[in-house]
């Protein structure tokens, strides 16, 4: 795992200078699992900025950080995507060369097969991470986000953060 000391010199001033906000969650985002994870029914979260090929990018003029979020269905191949995460704070080259490392939907699929988990629901969401202002995200897109998955009847969310 890589240390402060590892990091580019502009990112060791970002992050010595960046002013760092705390955001008051009033509500518990975190539930208690009811069921067993061989009935559950799970969704993929992912802060890789994955898309589809059709999809409209993430943007990278938005100064602060892009809040919105992309749907990925469940029967998209996962090679297919395309990853539009424009941070250079780390390398690209896993991703890359695998989705699956960003967005396990591959190896979820073969838990299910197996009987590990119930079911996949069938669509799963992509965010751009590096959202260095989340006021938006936290206010207004990750509701949103929950309110769907919700609606699907997604008992459980597995987060693939980058």
């Amino acid at each position: 795992m890589a240390t402060f000391d590892d990091l580019k010199f502009t990112h060791k001033v970002f992050t010595k200078n960046y002013p760092f906000s705390r955001y008051e969650i009033k509500d518990n985002p975190c539930a208690k699992l009811e069921k067993p994870l061989s009935e559950s029914k799970f969704a993929l979260v992912t802060t890789a900025g994955l898309m589809r090929p059709d999809d409209k990018r993430f943007s990278n003029l938005i100064k602060m950080g892009d809040p919105s979020f992309r749907e990925i269905p469940n029967d998209f191949p996962v090679q297919e995507l395309i990853e539009d995460h424009d941070s250079d704070s780390f390398s690209h080259d896993g991703i890359e060369a695998d989705k699956n490392l960003a967005f396990p939907l591959d190896r979820f699929k073969e838990l299910k097969n197996d009987g590990k988990i119930g079911s996949l629901n069938h669509r799963h969401l992509s965010f751009m991470g590096s959202v260095i202002s989340p006021r938006t995200l936290i206010k207004e897109t990750a509701p949103q986000a929950a309110s769907l998955l919700k609606e699907d009847g997604v008992d459980a969310v597995f987060l693939a953060p980058v």
